[in-house]
């Protein structure tokens, strides 16, 4: 195998212009030095790609693991380096090397693909440190930097702001450092008795995870749900789990059969004899790499009700329980989806009674078949259905009769869209959550997932806001059309909301 740790590509000198081969190409053409006092009859180059999905269930833990699901995962994580190949690249053209390739790694034909180019396409990523900077900078976007308001740069306390009103966050045109700050004032505030969250992806040097070890070494009580079902993921989030608990913290693996996927942060203070709390909702990972790539939507709060919601997610989760009735917050597997179809219910009562009646959605994937039978009775009674589908979308708008009133567009820009948001109604009775969760089969019935309402208003009119920049899209956006083939609407003015947003953080960054 070629080691990766190696340089991947190289400059041969002189000639004209820049001459650069890959490595993957030295191989192929001087491998057979390697092999001195043998006849090299057939060359190629093979690349597998191995089955890594495995199950997990915490029940799967049994005696020997000594009931430990972390010691379960690891073994499964050990196992992928020899599971079954379900895809082989190669750039040989000889049937007999070919057939021979099929025969020992027990995988057929049509699961076979020959590359004329690059193997490794990471090499592409390496060219541009051969070019001159004049030319390279014209390839590359413009740098930014998540901007941060004036009023949290210049408050003593975000404890003390998120008291007196909600922070909104919207990554990364914003940047996470907030939140970061927020965590690390929780360490050195003797109020603050309890910090609680969930982790289902993390930064490899996660200053959240240094700030909870601080935390616990303090005193406080810091209880942290690592989902180490997270693919590709398994091996960092055992690393941290394990120096979590070192420092001290309570740490737990999961829910039973569901994946915990939610995004909560729960901080519980006593400020005299009531507690007090400061809760976290996200739509995207407590990653500080993938918030500086990842649009996803924050909000935190000081709200009491969803204070306790949030510290009675973590008591029920400890205990097994999904039953349980918030008084704002929906939870899959068991309310979410009875609420969002019960939010469109709403829109068709008002559109039976000639009102106007308006549904927006943004998510990556919509699969769930009840949702989407619900959606196209609303937009057989004339709700107005507005959706932003990034990926996988199982519903076909614009069918005369059935979904004219859906329009479906998908934005994939330099940024990866990763917010959803539930928006039902609009101006006076508009309601907005924001979520963990896709309407994906997998997120509404096999997945702990989160969705809270947004009940400051100020943020609730730049989400709605910020829904309707991206409807306006015509550069990234591409609509579906009731063929099932997607469409690129022709503008005049073109508009690409991600480069307007960044423009609209460097006018206010430091850069």
């Amino acid at each position: 195998a070629i080691n990766p740790r190696l340089e991947q590509v190289f400059q041969i000198p002189g000639g004209i212009g820049i001459n650069l081969i890959p490595l993957e190409e030295i191989v192929s053409r001087y491998g057979f030095i390697a092999f001195p006092g043998y006849k090299v009859r057939g060359k190629a180059l093979v690349r597998v790609t191995r089955n890594a999905d495995f199950d997990a269930n915490v029940e799967d833990a049994d005696i020997e693991y000594d009931f430990d699901f972390s010691k379960f995962i690891k073994s499964k994580v050990k196992l992928r380096g020899s599971m079954d190949v379900v895809r082989l690249e190669t750039d040989c053209s000889k049937s007999t090397l070919r057939e021979f390739l099929f025969s020992n790694l027990d995988i057929r034909k049509q699961f076979s693909f020959r590359l004329k180019n690059f193997f490794d396409d990471r090499v592409l990523m390496l060219i541009s440190k051969y070019i001159p900077n004049e030319i390279a900078n014209q390839l590359r976007y413009v740098p930014f930097r998540g901007a941060e308001a004036e009023e949290i740069i210049s408050s003593e306390s975000l404890i003390e702001l998120v008291r007196k009103k909600d922070i909104f966050l919207s990554y990364p045109y914003d940047s996470m450092d907030p939140l970061v700050r927020l965590l690390n004032e929780c360490v050195d505030d003797s109020r603050v008795m309890s910090i609680r969250m969930t982790i289902y992806r993390v930064d490899m040097h996660s200053r959240i995870v240094d700030a909870l070890i601080r935390a616990s070494e303090k005193g406080k009580d810091i209880e942290v749900l690592f989902e180490l079902s997270a693919r590709f993921d398994e091996e960092n989030n055992l690393y941290y789990a394990d120096l979590l608990q070192q420092a001290g913290c309570d740490v737990s693996y999961g829910y039973s059969n569901y994946k915990v996927h939610s995004k909560i942060l729960s901080i519980v203070m006593y400020d005299g004899k009531e507690p007090a709390y400061i809760t976290h909702f996200g739509t995207g990972n407590y990653n500080e790499d993938t918030s500086r790539l990842y649009t996803d939507l924050n909000v935190i709060t000081s709200n009491r009700s969803i204070g306790e919601d949030a510290a009675a997610f973590f008591r029920n989760i400890g205990v097994g329980n999904l039953d349980y009735k918030y008084d704002k917050m929906l939870l899959a597997p068991t309310t979410f989806k009875k609420g969002i179809i019960s939010y469109i219910d709403r829109e068709i009562e008002k559109a039976k009674a000639g009102k106007p009646a308006i549904i927006k959605a943004k998510m990556n994937s919509l699969t769930d078949r009840d949702i989407i039978d619900k959606l196209v009775v609303a937009s057989k009674e004339g709700v107005k259905i507005k959706l932003i589908v990034r990926g996988i979308c199982c519903i076909l708008p614009e069918v005369e009769g059935v979904t004219e009133n859906i329009s479906v567009m998908s934005i994939v820009g330099r940024l990866l869209e990763h917010s959803r948001i539930y928006s039902f109604g609009d101006e006076d009775d508009r309601v907005i959550y924001i979520s963990s969760a896709d309407l994906m089969t997998r997120n509404t019935d096999r997945r702990v997932e989160i969705a809270t309402p947004i009940l400051d208003k100020e943020i609730e009119k730049k989400i709605s806001s910020l829904l309707d920049l991206m409807l306006k899209d015509t550069q990234k956006a591409r609509w579906l059309g009731s063929d099932g083939s997607y469409y690129r609407v022709e503008s005049d003015e073109p508009f690409d909301v991600q480069q307007f947003l960044i423009d609209e953080t460097m006018k206010g960054s430091n850069l």
